[in-house]
Order: structure tokens, then sequence, then C-alpha cells
């Protein structure tokens, strides 16, 4: 059964983390420039919209500008490298850290400017782009056997995969996995169970949709908000948590629901979230 894991609304929930180390799920409103948890709520200058752990007190957070590592007890940031900081009509999106270490993130245009943006890999000291002209990066996750990564441009309504050479890098070029074009659903974040699933947030669906990894519809979570932004497991169990937005919504169109986090115990065990070495 579907609950409130957090009542507070978001206007664009993003990026959910849960971090195996300190047992807490850590998210983003991306509109409001907030990095959030139950405990605490930070805000920074500028959008941020996604990370990962380095360490027990330290993430890595991608914003609108740039990758920086910021330490969740101090709040001392460090620039790690610039992210399109020459770009003003873009910021970051959707991201996750790899098997390997290293961090995919995406970019997009403030006004998803068509195929304004870019999906990026950094990885021991170097930004490197991978994908070119996206409009609304999303759906990057990772199979439970290191050797695929999937990710999507919202706008095409496909999910795709890559095949990922021994350090991480894509060797193939990207296949459809998922195809929604003909259903209508829109893809947002995805994240990937220990059994290779695929668990997709669907903008205006009110769902999370479960597809095998190759790309079968298993089964669907409906949620009571209208835009499901993205999903995360607590580790490896069974919890399941959803971001939600209410941006896109008329006020007088909005429930209580809409933006909050959720949580659904699933029959199946997520993986562990993985750790950044900078």
């Amino acid at each position: 059964m579907t609950k409130v894991f957090d009542s507070r609304p978001c206007i664009l929930g993003e990026g959910p983390l849960w971090h195996p180390e300190r047992k807490d799920l850590f998210w983003f409103d991306i509109m409001a420039r907030k990095l959030i948890c139950r405990s605490h709520v930070w805000e920074f200058p500028e959008y941020v919209s996604a990370a990962g752990w380095i360490s027990h007190n330290e993430l890595l957070i991608a914003s609108q500008s740039r990758l920086f590592t910021f330490h969740l007890e101090t709040s001392a940031q460090k620039e790690v490298c610039p992210l399109e900081a020459d770009n003003p009509i873009t910021r970051s999106n959707d991201g996750r850290a790899d098997p390997n270490g290293g961090f995919w993130i995406g970019t997009m245009g403030l006004s998803a400017e068509f195929e304004a943006g870019a999906i990026y890999r950094y990885y021991q000291g170097k930004l490197c782009k991978l994908f070119s002209n996206i409009t609304i990066p999303n759906s990057i996750c990772f199979s439970p056997h290191s050797n695929t990564a999937y990710f999507t441009d919202t706008a095409t309504r496909k999910i795709m995969a890559v095949d990922l050479d021994q350090d991480g890098w894509p060797n193939t070029s990207p296949r459809i996995v998922i195809d929604l074009t003909s259903t209508g659903e829109n893809p947002d974040g995805s994240v990937v169970d220990a059994h290779g699933n695929i668990w997709n947030a669907q903008w205006g669906a009110s769902r999370v949709a479960c597809y095998s990894p190759n790309g079968v519809f298993l089964h669907c979570i409906k949620l009571p908000a209208r835009h499901a932004t993205c999903p995360a497991f607590a580790g490896e169990t069974g919890r399941l948590f959803c971001t939600s937005a209410t941006e896109g919504l008329q006020a007088n169109d909005q429930t209580d629901a809409d933006g909050q986090v959720f949580e659904t115990q699933v029959a199946t065990i997520g993986q562990l979230e993985h750790q950044i070495i900078l």
C-alpha cells in the first residue's frame, strides 16, 4: 500500500537518493533550489537537482552550473568541476552514480528548449559529454550486472539502453528498450531493482511502472499525485520511494498529494546506491 513519506509539497521534487550509510532519504525541489531530508532542508543560490554519496557526511551535488561536494553536517562546499557554466539557459536535471564510482548527469533548457541539453559522465577527475541534443534527460540508472546503462529524453517517450565497458563507458550505440509512443506515457526518472527490472515514474500518469529488462510491462504502482518524477529504493530492501511535482498543474487542479514524497512496499529488492569515487 502506498503511503505519504513526506507531506511537504515540492514544486519539482526530483533526485531521491537513499544514503546507505546514513539510512536516510535525500531529495531535491529543483525549482525551490533545495536539498531535503525529513530532518533538514538546505537552500542554495541556484538550481540543484541530483546527487550521489561520497562518504557518510559528503554528497556530490549537481547544480545549474557545476558539480560540487557538500558536507551534510557543516554545509561546506567545494567545486569539483563546471557543468555548462557558460550556458545561461541550461540547468542540471536527472543524475545517478554509476557502478564504477562515476556520476552521470543530464542537462536541459530552463524552459525545456528543444535539444538544448546533454548527458555527461564525471569519472576520474574529468567531465565527458556522452550524448548531445537532449531535451529532458531522465531515467539515468544501471543494471545490477554493471554492464548496461539506461536513460531517456522524456520528449521522445523512449527509454534507451547502452552497453558499458569494464570502466563504465558506453561502447555501443543506444537502443530502445521501452517505447511509450503508442501508449502516451511520459517517462521520467527510473531505478533498477536487484533483478534488473526497470521502475519508471511517469509524468502525468500518477504511477510508477515496472518493466522487465527486455522492456515488457509487468505491473504498476498507482500514486495519488499526478506528476510522478523519480523512484528510489531504500537500498537492498523492498521500500520504494517516489518524488512528485506540482509544476505543470493549475492551482485549482492540484490536490494535497501533488508534490509529496511517497513510499510503497514492493515484492522485490533494490540495489544499493553506488558510492562516488572522486
